[in-house]
């Protein structure tokens, strides 16, 4: 099983920090992991349907999503139109997010991110530096996601 951890952290990593836990999750559970930080690099949707699940996690950018995951999205859809790729669907993801005090981020990454697929497990939440409980979620969550492609 492929699993790509796609999401966006900078300075702080609290988002990375989550990243790194689902993927430990996912590993755990069998499955090969690719992690990939669209802060560092713009995602080549090409690459994505190799890919058996997806966790995406995503920064409070003033109560929106960070611009290189809806780059994502907006690359698929253009790929899709243009290139005459498969539409984002019937995938198994996961969401996560991390904050400084807003959150509000939740609803616009799950109704951004619901066409992927069938969506697994609650959306995991960080306010600050994720630690302890936080992290052993992202990990469970990680094991839940590729429980999901099995079944």
């Amino acid at each position: 099983m492929k699993a790509l951890v796609l999401y966006h952290s900078q300075e702080a990593g609290n988002t990375a920090a989550m990243a790194d836990a689902v993927a430990e999750g996912l590993r755990s559970a069998g499955a090969h992991v690719a992690l990939h930080n669209t802060n560092d690099a713009r995602f080549d949707v090409e690459e994505f349907a190799q890919y058996d699940c997806v966790a995406i996690g995503s920064p409070d950018y003033y109560s929106y999503v960070a611009g290189g995951l809806k780059m994502f999205l907006d690359d698929h859809h253009i790929a899709s139109e243009i290139k005459g790729m498969p539409r984002l669907k019937d995938k198994p993801y996961a969401l996560f997010y991390s904050h400084g005090g807003g959150g509000k981020v939740k609803k616009p990454l799950e109704d951004l991110f619901k066409r992927i697929g069938k969506k697994v497990g609650d959306t995991v939440e960080s306010k600050g530096k994720p630690e302890g409980k936080v992290l052993e979620t992202c990990k469970a969550l990680g094991a839940q996601l590729a429980a999901a492609v099995r079944h």
